[in-house]
């Protein structure tokens, strides 16, 4: 089904009740682009770790644009053991609707837009007809801007914060986090007649109550409040609120937008929106899959799974929806696209129940048989680590054979062969121009390796740990500097007020020297094939009993006097979140 801007709000209905009654749903996305920057190849290497390989394809990958989204839902029914498929094409554009919405700025890469053209992509359709939207941060802004003119209007002037009674468009709630909800305002509005008080430290508690706090404050309490999330040393979440005037408000808003997406932030808020996760190409390359299935592009691996040892799932569309012929390959259609997924799934799905006894033909997404594959995302071409693990820390192989090797710009890679020649079989992986990872195959001969080049000039062989504790090193003392930069900076600029308010009143009569102004501190894989279609996502409903949220912890540790000195972490699930899901080349069309 298509869904553009004039027929959104009369099939959103049909949405939602196609996710609520799946048994499993896909998605897929149609992108601008891949990389702004190094190819998808080039940029990465194959002892990359989760986190660096999270950064180098965020950094390169954030200015592109998302045009197209696929949502294909599966329904099992017994009855006639087929499953009932829903598939929605929905075309996403973020038009202004007036002069004080955001204008968006966007990337399009020539190779991408080449591509899907040839595919027979509606451009006019994107642009002419998109859904537009905002994400949250944009929507809180054009709300605020609102509300503050609506209480000039009404001659009341600024509003310090609105009132939990005023938001007409409540964020939906579950009936069991509503009470929970409800107290958290009650204290805020305690903070907020005190004069004594200016923090609330709340209780930790999940990534979905967060969630639901942000939401919540960001409706009710436009201004007059910041909020951000800190963590205690035993690693619980918890939330802070401070009175703040806007100009403070303003302040750390721009901070927590100025850094970086933490990769565990990330992996709380996908795991929030698909609590039950599977990358089909990551279950494709992992037994007993991976010795008979040899290529797991998206439409090779729905070829495969259709031969022998694997059988075609049964399926039908439901009455009013398109049908798909698979073997017309609608590729790099986002609803085709997640369709085709949902059929790899159930394929390779029913295939681990021909190792039951009795065989099982039809394996639910629910069975314990998948579980070994959920919330785990392939990773392209990483040696040691094959997924990025979304439940919790990733692995840490040891690396103890692995060399990194620093030589002139102009070596080969038959240079760093002929330097290893001594050492037999080397895997080389390139960083850059100057630097390239070495791993031999007996990790007792690594210390002669680095033995030889104490009295080289050219090059330079240090072990993997040394290289890992030097850059920790200096990131270390880079933050460092920042920190005491920033203090210095700001030291500098109330001097310069104080003698700015000093010289004025000099000059305009005031001959009171030891005059100072009162300065407020101012205070958010396989490598893909061409084009913007990328590797996409499929996430299992949840049953209701298992969405019922963890109770928040009873009482906080002495932590969290020190956890208030570490960095904000909070970020507030964004775009960049789900493009990372949808377009990164190392994950898979699941």
């Amino acid at each position: 089904m298509e869904i553009i801007r004039s027929n959104f709000k009369s099939n959103l209905h049909k949405v939602y009740q196609a996710i609520e009654e799946a048994d499993f749903f896909a998605i897929d996305g149609e992108f601008s682009g891949i990389s702004d920057g190094p190819s998808v190849t080039a940029l990465t290497n194959g002892f990359d770790t989760p986190e660096e390989r999270y950064q180098k394809l965020k950094k390169h990958s954030m200015d592109f644009l998302l045009f197209q989204f696929g949502l294909c839902t599966f329904k099992y029914d017994h009855t006639d053991s087929k499953y009932i498929t829903k598939s929605f094409n929905f075309y996403v554009f973020p038009k202004p609707f007036n002069r004080s919405s955001p204008d968006v700025k966007f990337v399009c890469q020539s190779s991408s837009i080449d591509f899907l053209a040839s595919q027979g992509f509606d451009f006019n359709k994107v642009f002419c007809n998109g859904i537009p939207y905002l994400i949250q941060e944009e929507e809180r802004q054009l709300r605020e801007q609102y509300d503050e003119k609506r209480s000039q209007t009404n001659g009341a002037g600024t509003l310090a914060y609105v009132s939990p009674n005023a938001s007409k468009h409540p964020v939906t709630i579950p009936e069991d986090q509503k009470k929970f909800i409800d107290q958290v305002v009650e204290k805020i509005e305690d903070l907020l007649q005190s004069e004594e008080n200016k923090n609330l430290d709340l209780e930790p508690c999940t990534g979905f109550q967060r969630k639901l706090i942000y939401q919540t404050l960001s409706r009710k309490y436009p201004k007059g409040i910041h909020v951000e999330t800190l963590e205690t040393e035993k690693k619980e979440r918890y939330i802070v609120i401070s009175k703040v005037d806007e100009e403070e408000r303003k302040r750390r808003e721009q901070q927590r937008l100025a850094k970086e997406q933490d990769l565990n932030e990330f992996k709380e808020m996908t795991s929030c929106v698909f609590p039950r996760l599977l990358d089909t190409k990551l279950m494709a390359s992992t037994q007993p899959f991976k010795d008979i299935i040899n290529n797991t592009s998206l439409a090779e691996l729905e070829k495969r799974l259709k031969e022998t040892p694997f059988s075609p799932p049964k399926v039908e569309s439901a009455e009013g929806f398109p049908s798909y012929d698979t073997a017309s390959e609608q590729l790099h259609e986002a609803g085709y696209d997640a369709y085709i997924t949902g059929l790899c799934f159930i394929s390779m799905a029913n295939y681990l129940g021909s190792f039951l006894s009795p065989p099982k033909i039809h394996v639910s997404a629910r069975s314990k048989l998948i579980e070994p594959f959920f919330n785990k995302l392939f990773l392209m071409r990483v040696m040691d680590i094959p997924y990025l693990n979304l439940e919790g820390p990733d692995l840490q192989p040891k690396r103890d054979h692995v060399l990194h090797v620093t030589f002139p710009k102009e070596w080969k890679t038959s240079d760093l062969y002929q330097l290893f020649s001594a050492f037999g079989n080397i895997q080389i992986s390139w960083i850059d121009d100057t630097s390239a990872f070495v791993s031999l195959s007996q990790p007792e001969q690594v210390q002669i390796a680095v033995n030889t080049s104490r009295y080289a000039e050219s090059y330079r062989i240090q072990t993997y740990a040394e290289y890992v504790g030097k850059k920790q090193e200096e990131k270390h003392i880079k933050r460092k500097w920042t920190e005491d930069s920033w203090k210095e900076v700001e030291r500098k600029r109330l001097n310069t007020q104080g003698l700015s308010y000093t010289l004025q009143n000099h000059c305009y009569g005031n001959h009171s020297l030891t005059a100072t102004s009162t300065a407020v501190k101012r205070n958010l894989s396989p490598f893909q094939g061409e084009g913007g279609s990328e590797d996409s996502v499929l996430g299992e409903i949840s049953d209701p009993e298992q969405e019922q949220s963890d109770s928040c912890a009873e009482s906080l540790s002495e932590g969290r006097k020190k956890a208030k000195k570490c960095k904000r972490m909070k970020k507030e699930l964004s775009p960049a979140g789900l493009y990372w899901i949808l377009a990164n080349p190392g994950v898979a069309h699941c």
